[in-house]
């Protein structure tokens, strides 16, 4: 694909339509991917119903396959994880998305996969956002990360909510340096920092590649909200078992979480929860029900005595919804 382009190459089959990743940042906001999940699950999806991710081990790290099929639209993302790529100067998740017609499955246009999922990513966490956290202050956010999740979320949250201050934490000094550099420029007083600073924090994001707990889940202040979104391996981490089970925690379906969540998954192996802890899914929020142990974040209070903790894993229904969008404002919305 070419930097600036969204073309149409007409092929033997079919016209499909070419979304590169410039394009996609150009179409579609990750408010506006927000706006249209929301829809989705006000339309009354279940996500519990959609397919499991198919992984599979490869030489050089693993291949994701995700297929889904809703409403006007079918498709498939085939999504590379491949951990050296970093340090060769190439981007540690690739990938491409093709998006079906749902009533004939015909080809209508190829996304690009990893830039699709750096928008649905931050779109997901942005709709927890909005109703796990306060809307009438000014927010201080920590961050952990530095690579392109790290921007996304910025972005998307700062869509969401005001906030007061945001602090990077990043494992190299000098990404995390560049990203708060990047929000100042946002008009966001920001800094780099240590996990010490979860201390206070309204809100603490997570999108790293991490294996094991980021930060002493112990510091994290009743009525903050934790969002995970780094990891869908069971063993993998990026909070502890003290913060999930002082936590009402949600996710965007049990049965991803209970299949792929490490953060939960490892405490449950350990006895410290049980599946029950799951507070709510994100349709639970979204559409306001009163969820489990934690009803009062569902109509947007504050839960007094803990923190609320959002685990998200990513599912292929999110990637169509967000893959039609784009296909549409590409159509010019047609």
């Amino acid at each position: 694909m070419t930097p600036t382009s969204t073309v149409s190459v007409t092929t033997a089959m079919t016209d499909l339509l070419l979304i590169d990743a410039p394009a996609t940042a150009r179409l579609l906001t990750p408010a506006a991917a927000a706006d249209v999940l929301a829809e989705v699950l006000r339309s009354g999806f279940d996500p519990e119903t959609a397919p499991p991710r198919t992984a599979v081990p490869v030489p050089a790290g693993e291949l994701l396959l995700m297929p889904a099929a809703s409403g006007a639209y079918a498709g498939v993302k085939i999504a590379g994880v491949a951990p050296g790529n970093p340090a060769r100067g190439l981007p540690r998740i690739t990938g491409s998305y093709l998006l079906l017609d749902g009533a004939d499955l015909r080809p209508l246009a190829l996304l690009d996969g990893a830039a699709l999922t750096e928008l649905r990513t931050p779109a997901v966490s942005a709709l927890a956002v909005r109703r796990l956290t306060p809307d009438d202050r000014p927010l201080r956010l920590v961050l952990f990360g530095a690579g392109p999740q790290a921007y996304g979320h910025l972005e998307a949250v700062l869509a969401a909510r005001e906030l007061a201050e945001v602090v990077v934490v990043g494992r190299d000094p000098i990404g995390a340096r560049a990203l708060a550099g990047y929000a100042r420029t946002l008009d966001v007083s920001a800094r780099t920092g240590t996990p010490d600073d979860v201390d206070g924090a309204d809100l603490v994001v997570c999108c790293t590649t991490a294996r094991d707990p980021l930060f002493d889940g112990a510091r994290v202040a009743p009525g903050a909200t934790v969002v995970a979104v780094g990891s869908h391996e069971p063993t993998a981490r990026e909070t502890d078992t003290a913060l999930v089970t002082r936590s009402a925690v949600y996710v965007e379906a049990r049965s991803a979480a209970l299949r792929e969540a490490g953060d939960l998954l490892v405490p449950m192996a350990r006895g410290a929860i049980g599946e029950d802890h799951i507070a709510g899914t994100l349709a639970d929020l979204v559409n306001g029900r009163e969820a489990g142990k934690d009803h009062e974040a569902v109509h947007g209070r504050a839960p007094s005595g803990r923190p609320r903790f959002f685990k998200s894993v990513g599912m292929a229904w999110e990637d169509l919804a967000v893959a039609g969008a784009l296909y549409r404002a590409a159509r010019g919305g047609s």
